[in-house]
């Protein structure tokens, strides 16, 4: 329940379209609501603006459906990330009207498309063509948090001339998301040029001494460049969330 929702539903009861012992009805699992395998927490869309978001990961399809199917009845849209296409398949037989993302390992399920409430554009950039499914779980995010979102891929250090070509869509952006892996050169040097914040996303694509991500990461905490914060490795959906986050008005 979001807080357009509670005060439609104070609106009615004041107006008496709507009993007392209905409307009680209606907020008997405003908080939490328990299904045995999870507390859904319902009241999270009132306390930080957008629904609780599903795990996939480690969930069987049977627990993510369960849990979609008592947050569909009270929030506009429900995101799933780390989903597998087979457990995305059981899903979708069971809410044809989501929409699910390979790449990205996302689902989506939405009444209706959330309106644009950022201050600005949201900036998605990878560094490389493989870094792209975590760029896109981030663009994603960002964008079913009511943000416009640009994305430019494949822009990275070993050809960096190719960055500057998208000089506009970079200065134009309120806050910029960049994925990279191997050396995690892109942040630092995305950050150089504008007076926005850059939210760094370390990815597990390179070889041996990348060590999954590690190198990345640790270049990126180490960026020169003052405006940089950096994410988990992979955490495409917290780099995401976090640009919603500072991109609201």
């Amino acid at each position: 329940m979001n807080n357009d929702t509670l005060k439609r539903l104070l609106r009615a009861v004041a107006s008496g379209q709507t009993s007392v012992a209905s409307a009680a009805d209606s907020l008997q699992h405003v908080f939490v609501e328990d299904i045995e395998y999870a507390h859904v927490d319902h009241h999270r869309t009132l306390r930080k603006g957008f629904p609780e978001v599903i795990f996939g990961q480690g969930k069987t399809a049977e627990q993510i459906a369960g849990i979609m199917e008592k947050m569909n009845a009270q929030d506009d849209r429900v995101l799933v990330t780390r989903l597998s296409e087979q457990k995305a398949a059981h899903i979708q037989a069971l809410f044809p009207q989501s929409v699910y993302h390979a790449d990205a390992r996302v689902l989506l399920l939405e009444k209706t498309p959330p309106p644009i409430c950022g201050r600005g554009p949201v900036l998605v950039m990878s560094a490389g063509t493989s870094d792209i499914p975590v760029a896109k779980e981030a663009s994603l995010t960002a964008r079913a948090m009511g943000n416009e979102v640009e994305t430019v891929y494949d822009v990275g250090v070993a050809g960096i001339h190719r960055l500057f070509s998208h000089k506009e869509s970079i200065e134009r952006a309120s806050v910029l998301v960049v994925a990279a892996g191997m050396e995690g050169a892109l942040p630092s040097v995305v950050a150089g040029l504008v007076n926005r914040p850059v939210i760094a996303v370390p990815t597990s694509v390179g070889y041996g001494t990348s060590l999954g991500g590690m190198t990345a990461l640790f270049a990126m905490l180490n960026a020169c460049s003052s405006n940089v914060a950096v994410v988990n490795i992979d955490n495409g959906f917290g780099a995401g969330y976090m640009a919603a986050m500072i991109n609201r008005p």
